[in-house]
C-alpha cells in the first residue's frame, strides 16, 4: 500500500526539447506538493540543442532534479533507464512537450492511492504547436473523434472513468516488477503495450477528465504525418506482442487506405469501378466537410475549411500506410526491430 506521504519519481525522456523544456521544468517547480517528496529524473538522448545545457542548470539550483543519458535516444528506453535509476514509491510518466497544471501530480498519486488502481492519468487538451492558421487545423483535427476516433483522453468528456490507456500515466513502482518494463522494441505505443499488459495481468487504468494537460500538436503537415505514421507502423508490432489487438479502432485507417489502394487498381482494370470509387470518396469527403463546417463556424476561421479536411485525409492515410506497412514487416516477415527515428 502506497503512503500518502510517498516519494514521487518523476520520468521525462527528452531528445531535442530546447523548446519546450524550460516552461515544462517550471510547471514542475510550481506543482501543489512539497519539492523533497519529489525526484525529477530527465533522460536525454544525447540532444543537439540546447535541452541538455537548460536542464543542467536548473539542476545546480534544485539539486532534486537529475540529468541522466540515452544512448538508445527513444522513449521506452529512456523511461527503463529512469524507473531503474528512480527511489520513489510511485513513477510518473511526464513529457516535455506538455505543460501541466499545478495540482497534476498530487491529483495522481492521491487518486491512485484512494482507488487503489495501477494507472491513473489526465486528459489531453490539444493546443497549436505554432500561431498559424495550419497548426490551429491540427491542433483541432487531432483532438476530434472524426480525426483519432473515440480515444477518451483527446475528447470531452466529466466524469472518472477506466479507459484502457492514458497519457504519460502515474504508475506504482512495484508494477513494474510485477508485469515488466517498457517494451524497448517500440519507438510509438509503447504506453498501449504497457497498459494492455497491465490489464491483462488484471489492472485497472482511470482517466481523470478534470486534469488537463496541455499538449502542444505538432505544427506543420510533415511532422503530424510522421507521427501518426510511425503510431500506425508500430501498432502491428503492439497486437503481435499482445496476442490480440488492443482497441477496435485502430482497423479503421488502414481499411481506408487498403480500400483506396484497392480502389484505384480496380479502377486501373476497368472504369466500370470508376463510380463506386467515386462515390466512397465523396461519401468520406462530404463527411470531412461536414465535421470541418462546423469546427469553422465555432471557431470563426474560414480557411479551416481548407485545411481541416486535408489535414483528417492526411491523419487518416499516414496512420493506415504506416498500419499495413507494420502488418508486411512485424507480421509477414516476422521482424521485431525498430525501422524509424522517433525524432520530433
Amino acid at each position: 500500500m502506497i503512503s500518502e506521504e510517498c516519494k514521487i519519481s518523476v520520468v521525462i525522456p527528452t531528445y531535442n526539447e530546447g523548446k519546450f523544456i524550460a516552461k515544462m521544468i517550471e510547471s514542475l517547480l510550481s506543482q501543489d506538493i512539497k519539492q523533497e517528496r519529489l525526484e525529477v529524473l530527465i533522460v536525454d538522448g544525447n540532444s543537439e540543442d540546447e535541452t541538455r545545457e537548460i536542464v543542467e542548470q536548473y539542476a545546480e539550483k534544485h539539486p532534486w532534479i537529475q540529468l541522466l543519458n540515452n544512448p538508445y535516444k527513444v522513449v521506452p528506453h529512456a523511461m527503463n533507464i529512469g524507473i531503474k535509476a528512480s527511489s520513489g514509491e510511485v513513477i510518473v510518466r511526464m513529457d516535455a512537450h506538455s505543460r501541466y497544471p499545478n495540482n497534476y501530480i498530487s491529483t495522481l498519486v492521491n487518486t491512485l492511492c484512494e482507488r487503489n488502481v495501477d494507472n491513473v492519468g489526465g486528459a489531453w487538451k490539444t493546443v497549436p504547436g505554432a500561431d498559424t492558421d495550419l497548426a490551429l487545423a491540427i491542433a483541432l483535427a487531432t483532438s476530434h473523434p472524426f480525426g483519432i476516433g473515440n480515444a477518451e483522453y483527446r475528447l470531452e468528456s466529466e466524469e472518472i472513468q477506466e479507459v484502457d490507456t492514458v497519457p504519460y500515466g502515474c504508475y506504482p513502482r512495484d508494477l513494474f516488477d510485477r508485469i515488466g518494463y517498457y517494451d524497448e522494441d517500440l519507438v510509438r505505443n509503447q504506453d498501449d503495450e504497457l497498459n494492455a499488459r497491465l490489464i491483462a495481468k488484471g489492472g485497472k487504468i482511470l482517466l481523470i477528465p478534470s486534469l488537463k494537460i496541455t499538449y502542444s500538436a505538432r505544427p506543420e503537415w510533415g511532422k503530424m504525418m510522421k507521427m501518426f505514421y510511425q503510431y500506425g507502423f508500430y501498432k502491428p508490432l503492439v497486437n503481435k506482442k499482445l496476442g490480440h489487438a488492443a482497441t477496435w479502432r485502430q482497423f479503421i485507417p488502414p481499411i481506408f487506405v487498403a480500400m483506396i489502394i484497392l480502389g484505384v487498381l480496380l479502377c486501373m482494370y476497368s472504369k466500370v469501378f470508376l463510380p463506386f470509387f467515386g462515390l466512397g470518396a465523396l461519401i468520406y469527403f462530404a463527411g470531412a466537410y461536414l465535421f470541418s463546417f462546423n469546427i469553422m463556424l465555432k471557431e470563426k476561421n474560414a480557411l479551416l475549411i481548407l485545411l481541416l479536411p486535408i489535414t483528417f485525409f492526411l491523419i487518416h492515410l499516414s496512420y493506415g500506410w504506416g498500419y499495413l506497412r507494420g502488418v508486411v514487416q512485424f507480421m509477414i516477415l516476422g521482424k521485431n526491430k525498430t525501422m524509424v527515428s522517433s525524432s520530433r
